[in-house]
């Protein structure tokens, strides 16, 4: 057996865990993102009545206090809030689980708190489709990306038809061209 063979071998071996712990990591955080809008989801609805109560923050406080004790500073108050936030403002589980699988829970994070709807969700699928890492997409933020683009100046109802056709059918169209990597124009 040639030398070169073993040291292919072990090269090919170690690409298969590398793959595998990456896929694993995968897993856990869009496991952990869904535990959290859920866990966001179920307080706004228990406790918060589905408002941003101010009588709310002693109760997730407790929670908080309580759920760090069993299960560590994941669930600190800080994070409990933005789990509240998160299943405000991306209301919809059936949008929510698709993008867990794709994004962490740091991009959600820094999609939070976009105020506009459309420019959350444009965010959210240009992650999704183009794989932006959360430094690339706090950039493609500060750089007003959204704002920049064809879709930002129509009507409401024809970019959430184009936000839909996209998540649906992984389609950038003529509409999103100052948002793809292959314009110099906009690039940030």
């Amino acid at each position: 057996m040639p030398a070169r063979e073993p040291g292919a071998l072990l090269a090919g071996l170690r690409e298969l865990i590398l793959q595998a712990r990456e896929g694993v990591a995968r897993a856990v955080d869009s496991g952990l993102t869904t535990l959290y809008w859920h866990v966001g989801q179920r307080i706004r609805q228990d406790i918060l009545k589905e408002k941003r109560a101010e009588y709310g923050e002693q109760i997730v406080s407790a929670l908080s206090a309580q759920l760090e004790a069993d299960f560590g500073r994941g669930f600190s108050r800080r994070n409990l809030f933005n789990m509240v936030r998160f299943a405000e403002v991306f209301p919809d589980f059936r949008i929510v689980q698709p993008l867990a699988a794709q994004l962490t829970w740091t991009h959600f994070i820094a999609l939070i708190p976009l105020d506009d709807p459309l420019q959350r969700e444009f965010y959210a699928e240009m992650c999704r489709l183009e794989r932006w890492s959360v430094r690339t997409l706090r950039q493609k933020i500060g750089s007003m990306l959204y704002e920049r683009t064809a879709l930002s100046r129509n009507p409401a109802k024809l970019a959430e038809m184009e936000l839909k056709q996209l998540r649906e059918e992984d389609k950038l169209t003529q509409i999103w061209s100052s948002a793809t990597p292959t314009s110099s124009t906009f690039s940030a």
